[in-house]
């Protein structure tokens, strides 16, 4: 009997990097009208990772490393031994491209790639000090795997465990000088 063919439920997020984290909260929230939906500080100063609703339960994310190269073309991509070096890429670059699956798929479609060959990390998100656990738990907000295309594209199969709400706004964005700055949020109409 042949299996069910795997069920996707569309975009999770495009990760691009931007130069000054502050200036690019203001444009899409302020701007764009896209809502800032979660913000994370990377550990150990490495930067920050915030992310805003394009609609339809998609989001846009944008990081911000404190050291990044600035905009190159032909520096598109994650370095392949991202776990020793850093997930770090270029202004205006796409670190990875996450695809919605359903979370109770989650585990059938790691292995059913497994099976095909596909190296891939599995790894679930949370709001824990380390960003990220083995196991599953109340803190997780995303469950993730992540493996490469035949082009070397750094690919993610994501998972939301919860809805994103106001808990998950915890960080002012860094300017491009690594300074924090208060976010400037459009009154009401």
């Amino acid at each position: 009997m042949a299996e069910e063919p795997m069920r996707y439920c569309g975009v999770n997020h495009v990760a691009l990097v931007c130069r000054d984290m502050a200036e690019t909260v203001d444009f899409y929230e302020n701007v764009l009208e896209m809502p800032l939906v979660k913000t994370i500080d990377l550990p150990n100063g490495r930067g920050q990772h915030f992310f805003f609703d394009c609609g339809g339960g998609d989001t846009i994310a944008f990081f911000w490393f404190p050291n990044a190269p600035a905009y190159a073309p032909g520096i598109a991509s994650m370095h392949p031994d991202y776990q020793k070096v850093g997930s770090q890429t270029a202004h205006a670059s796409m670190n990875h491209l996450a695809v919605s699956i359903p979370l109770e798929k989650f585990d059938e479609y790691a292995d059913r790639l497994r099976k095909r060959g596909v190296a891939l990390r599995v790894l679930n998100h949370d709001d824990g000090e380390n960003h990220s656990s083995e196991t599953v738990s109340d803190k997780t907000w995303i469950r993730s795997m992540y493996f490469r295309d035949p082009n070397g594209i750094h690919m993610e199969l994501a998972a939301l465990t919860r809805a994103y709400g106001p808990q998950d706004i915890r960080h002012d964005p860094l300017n491009a000088q690594g300074e924090r700055v208060p976010r400037k949020t459009r009154a009401p109409a």
